[in-house]
């Protein structure tokens, strides 16, 4: 039997998050890679500190990957391998770390710094990000393309089901996009503007993704022990991909697109998987995407022992 594991992103993020099953070994790393209290952020909160950014990348990151090392022990007292991995956003960087492309802390300390240069990318109110609802993929990308200007852009950031198209950039070509939508359909469009402190996955972060190379370039990138999927474009990647690849697709991901529903669309129908990270967000994502596949999701009161039951 195999396994893919996949790693949630932003948004998952919850006080109290790793208090029942981590041990204070991982606390201590994660402390010390962030460079400040990374577990009271995450045990005690506050929950406003917590989503800060800077704050909740390292902290979903660590959550993450504790779970993992109770996974990867379960899995290897029951001769289960691992064919792939991938993660949404943030989460290709847990992904990347359980395949052994870097360490625990070098991952704590990239998307530190990926968090804190993404929030300082645009002045606050410059950009912002929509989700839209159950409308074609080729009419999202047209509107962006339409409502896009030398100096105003949006594009599609996250891909996260089909019927959930989220798109990001300067606030008036977002909404402009969606005008175009309206006019291309003939009615009202549902777009809901999300509450986030900048807009990810567009040209807007170019700045984050210039400082973010040089602490990338910092980190000793090794050959994957599992193969993975890639967010910038959906491709799966083999353990003997040149790390400096792997690096380059991670930069690429700050102003790319998140290409999560076509991520899952490669897989077979008898994938199994298992959502390694805070809550159950990629399981409801994935069954929207293909309602064959199975999902254990580990954050849960279940999600360990369905795995001992596998």
């Amino acid at each position: 039997m195999k396994v893919t594991v996949v790693f949630p992103g932003q948004g998952t993020q919850y006080v109290g998050m790793g208090k029942s099953f981590a041990d204070f070994d991982f606390f201590e790393r994660a402390n010390k890679a962030a460079g400040y209290d990374l577990k009271k952020l995450m045990v005690e909160g506050p929950a406003d500190d917590l989503k800060l950014t800077e704050n909740t990348q390292p902290a979903i990151v660590a959550h993450s990957l504790m779970l993992f090392d109770k996974l990867s022990s379960i899995l290897k007292n029951k001769h289960i391998s691992i064919e792939r991995v991938l993660g949404h956003s943030v989460g290709e960087y847990a992904a990347l770390s359980a395949a052994g492309v870097m360490s625990f802390e070098e991952a704590i300390k990239a998307v530190h710094y990926r968090g804190k240069f993404m929030q300082e990318a645009t002045p606050q109110g410059k950009g912002t990000m929509y989700a839209i609802l159950k409308q074609e993929e080729a009419t999202i990308r047209e509107a962006c393309d339409k409502a896009s200007t030398g100096s105003e852009k949006v594009s599609p950031a996250n891909f996260n089901e089909p019927s959930q198209i989220v798109i990001s950039g300067d606030k008036p070509a977002c909404e402009n996009a969606i005008k175009f939508m309206e006019e291309k359909t003939g009615g009202r469009v549902k777009a809901i503007e999300l509450q986030v402190s900048a807009p990810f996955h567009c040209a807007l972060m170019k700045p984050a993704e210039i400082k973010l190379r040089s602490v990338l370039d910092g980190i000793n990138f090794q050959k994957a022990k599992f193969n993975y999927i890639a967010n910038v474009d959906a491709k799966e990647y083999s353990i003997e991909t040149d790390p400096n690849v792997i690096k380059e697709n991670l930069l690429k991901q700050v102003c790319g697109s998140v290409l999560w529903t076509h991520s899952i669309q490669t897989l077979a129908d008898d994938t199994l998987i298992v959502e390694c990270g805070p809550g159950k967000v990629l399981a409801g994502l994935i069954k929207k995407i293909n309602p064959n596949l199975k999902v254990i999701s580990l954050d849960s009161e279940t999600g360990f022992s369905e795995v001992e039951a596998l």
